[in-house]
């Protein structure tokens, strides 16, 4: 059988076995006083979820790989309707004008009534598609005044009127396009597959500049897999050639990247005051940075990757990671004090960890064929992984999981 092997393995070797020779490999900074979060209500989906949520009229929205869109009650869990696609949901639901706003799979992107689950117009894109196995999220749309923004497969980024699906514009990219537009000004950001980061006009679709990433020996292409920032005057963005850039949002000159050896950044960034906090793909690492001069305000060490957004909550930075656990963090100092772990985290975690926190000297991540990998990669979804970016509502956190399950958690005091 022909070798397989993820073309990030073999930097991640090598930063694996430097860091535990140097003895920097305590994979979290979990201890004995950890708190856990409570968990309110969980509600049981038919397949993964990827979608992160929003909210409104006291309903949790999201959607499920079992290709429905759902809304929750917010206080107790229980379903208000469902409404089925003709395909997974892994794009976040948005919220405006009484609508909500979801690409599916399918190939369609839904507008519907968000009290009753009942569908009001949809606008067929040239299809939707995974890159690979590592391409687990479609865009989410953005509703800037009276106009809904998204990018599709087809390798296009869309503008339709939003009470009634009609096509205002659409700008064709180089590749596929499942990053969430960002926005400031009449500007549209947004990257692609293709390497670029495409500064739009919103009004218009017209191209006003365009930013490569470097690209890598591994990742040429640099591509641009989930959404950018703008925050303090600046568009910060994550690529596969493993690097952060900030960017100037006028002229899509680069202002300063940093590289993260061996690793993808895919998470779009979050900021707080004078922050911002990412995390990464194949480091296993988690990030707070200054954003006036780049500099490392602290490295957390995870033992596995995080392509959710983070949240800020009294003092604490929330994530989700894959390894199945939603992590409380100091938002001043990385230290994790609280923690929630999933049902199939639960169940799962010694599958793929040993007693230490630590990979079993039996499991490889990407293994060394294509069937491996995807063995390897079947096993750290049933850890309950939460890709998802939580929601916060009301001091509570809400997050979908792998194993299925929607969550509903109380930060700890």
């Amino acid at each position: 059988m022909e070798k397989y092997r993820h073309p990030t393995t073999v930097f991640t070797l090598v930063l694996f076995f430097s860091l535990k020779a140097a003895g920097q490999l305590p994979l979290t900074s979990e201890t004995v006083h950890t708190k856990n979060m409570e968990l309110l209500w969980k509600f049981k989906t038919g397949s993964r979820i990827f979608s992160s949520a929003t909210s409104g009229n006291g309903l949790i929205y999201f959607g499920s790989d079992d290709d429905r869109i759902y809304a929750l009650d917010e206080k107790s869990g229980k379903q208000a309707w469902s409404y089925l696609t003709g395909g997974p949901v892994n794009s976040s639901p948005a919220l405006a004008h009484g609508k909500l706003f979801v690409l599916s799979n399918d190939g369609f992107f839904y507008a519907l009534d968000a009290k009753k689950g009942k569908m009001i117009w949809r606008f067929k894109t040239g299809g939707e598609k995974k890159k690979d196995m590592w391409d687990y999220y479609l865009s989410d749309p953005v509703i800037i005044n009276n106009n809904v923004y998204f990018g599709s497969s087809d390798s296009c980024i869309y503008s339709l009127q939003s009470s009634t699906g009609k096509l205002i514009w659409k700008y064709k990219t180089g590749g596929q396009v499942h990053a969430k537009p960002a926005f400031t000004n009449d500007t549209l950001f947004a990257g692609s597959f293709d390497g670029y980061l495409y500064s739009l006009n919103a009004g218009t679709g017209k191209l006003l500049w365009k930013f490569r990433s470097v690209g890598d020996a591994y990742f040429p292409n640099g591509e641009f897999q989930k959404g950018a920032l703008y925050y303090q005057k600046i568009l910060w963005a994550g690529s596969r050639d493993y690097n952060i850039y900030a960017i100037n949002p006028k002229t899509g000159r680069g202002l300063w990247n940093m590289k993260e050896g061996g690793s993808w950044v895919i998470a779009t960034p979050f900021a707080y005051d004078k922050y911002i906090y990412f995390g990464t793909s194949d480091s296993h690492a988690f990030y707070c940075i200054n954003v006036t001069t780049g500099g490392i305000k602290w490295k957390l060490r995870l033992n596995m990757r995080v392509y959710g957004s983070a949240v800020f909550y009294d003092g604490q930075i929330y994530f989700g990671c894959f390894n199945g656990k939603l992590y409380g963090a100091d938002a001043l100092t990385g230290e994790i004090n609280q923690a929630f772990q999933s049902e199939g985290s639960r169940q799962n975690y010694l599958t793929v960890y040993d007693s230490t926190g630590e990979f079993r000297k039996d499991f490889s991540v990407y293994g060394t064929t294509e069937e491996e990998s995807k063995s390897a990669e079947n096993k750290i979804m049933s850890l309950g992984s939460m890709g998802a970016t939580p929601l916060l509502q009301n001091g509570i956190l809400y997050i979908g999981s792998t194993d299925g399950y929607f969550y509903a958690v109380a930060p700890g005091k």
